[in-house]
């Protein structure tokens, strides 16, 4: 394992919100070389979410820092309080959103990586889509 051993402060890293809301991986195969996962942290303005998607290889565990959280889970909704946590599955359709007023910020750990950084993903819906049923839920 070439793991390096440095601290990696959320402002090191470029925000990506290609999916909805803000995500940054502080942790990962890009930034510290690890081969097992990855975590980051998640930043949900109200009313914004990340677009549903699901981990064919991975397990994502999401703590939530602040804020309160509602993930969808294979169409179920579940509400997520600050200092608390939930799996998500291998393979489950998972939306992260913010139906509160506060902004929500939660960590997030996928482990293990996919064979191949493409085959992780799988998008289920568009950043757009996803906004649009965040406004009419």
């Amino acid at each position: 394992m070439n793991t390096t051993h440095k601290t990696i402060a959320r402002d090191d890293i470029e925000p990506n919100r290609r999916r909805g809301a803000e995500i940054r991986v502080l942790l990962g195969p890009a930034t510290v070389g690890c081969e097992s996962g990855f975590m980051g942290v998640a930043v949900v303005e109200p009313g914004e979410c990340i677009a549903e998607h699901y981990h064919p290889y991975s397990e994502e565990f999401v703590y939530v820092i602040s804020g309160t959280l509602t993930i969808d889970l294979d169409g179920e909704s579940t509400t997520v309080l600050a200092d608390s946590g939930v799996l998500v599955p291998i393979n489950v359709r998972h939306r992260l959103r913010n139906a509160g007023t506060e902004t929500v910020k939660a960590v997030f750990h996928l482990g293990p990586l996919a064979p191949r950084p493409e085959l992780g993903h799988v998008d289920t819906e568009t950043a757009e889509d996803a906004a649009e049923f965040a406004r009419k839920a």
